[in-house]
């Protein structure tokens, strides 16, 4: 399956993405630099916030309306009608955020999802939700285009969601057409217990990846050229996202290849500064 996606790549070029998100009871919120917490309608924020349930975040945070039968309908129109414009807009990969706390990620975790009806209790109905979503999507998204998903693979809190869940949910994902989990963790809940560390989060992907068949991307901490590479290189994951290491350093990418010794896309300007 990865192979499918790095064929895709090689053929396209440089390929446009699009991250699909629906904020739920952390939406209407400030910038985590200026703050994080819930914007006054005065301000530019809007009420109401929908989630699973109607339990805040946070203190601070709005009490979300929980989405009843025609809400769940609109989400799900909302996000086949999302691809549909990033297809127009260019976009050839696209993938469906289920992590940190967001919409999706709370109707599969026990700590913000308390439904009673056919979305919430047993893990089949709390997943359900993230597999109406994936369906929708690949309904639109062009069989031979590549779908991710990111999930949050723990909660780190006792009693949320859990890796186990994790491995379960990315069995049910692989028949969907999905082609990679993007593992991170957390977001849930404030004040999880997060054991951070370098690549920590890594151990998620590996035992997704292996369990499962499908292919996984490992994040999180990632910051130097021989730890990507050890990553890869041991069949932890199948992919390294970065995003902080790559704010830090633009050219990240060109950097690691030259200190892996591979042949980067260097642009001809670039060649006098390249290291021999």
């Amino acid at each position: 399956m990865l192979s499918r996606i790095f064929r895709f790549i090689e053929e396209q070029g440089a390929v446009p993405g699009m991250q699909l998100a629906h904020a739920g009871r952390k939406a209407s919120t400030a910038a985590p630099w200026n703050g994080g917490k819930a914007v006054p309608e005065s301000e530019g924020g809007w009420r109401p916030v929908f989630a699973p349930s109607p339990v805040p975040f946070a203190e601070g945070y709005i009490t979300p309306e929980p989405l009843d039968e025609r809400g769940i309908a609109r989400v799900l129109k909302g996000f086949a009608d999302a691809t549909r414009r990033a297809l127009v807009a260019g976009a050839r990969i696209i993938e469906i955020h289920s992590a940190h706390g967001y919409l999706l990620h709370e109707f599969l975790s026990p700590l913000s999802n308390f439904r009673t009806d056919s979305y919430g209790g047993s893990f089949e109905n709390r997943t359900r939700m993230l597999r109406q979503v994936v369906e929708a999507v690949r309904a639109v998204w062009p069989a031979g285009y590549p779908l991710l998903v990111r999930i949050s693979a723990t909660d780190w809190v006792e009693g949320g969601w859990t890796i186990d869940d994790s491995v379960a949910l990315a069995k049910q994902l692989k028949p969907l057409g999905v082609d990679l989990i993007d593992c991170s963790s957390g977001g849930a809940v404030p004040n999880a217990p997060v054991f951070a560390g370098a690549g920590y989060q890594v151990p998620f992907a590996e035992r997704i990846r292996k369990e499962t068949g499908i292919p996984t991307g490992g994040v999180g901490m990632i910051t130097s050229p021989q730890q990507a590479d050890h990553v890869i290189r041991t069949e932890q994951a199948d992919v390294v996202f970065l995003a902080r290491e790559m704010l830090r350093d633009p050219y990240f990418a060109l950097r690691a290849a030259d200190e892996l010794r591979q042949e980067g896309p260097w642009p001809k300007q670039y060649a006098r500064a390249k290291r021999s």
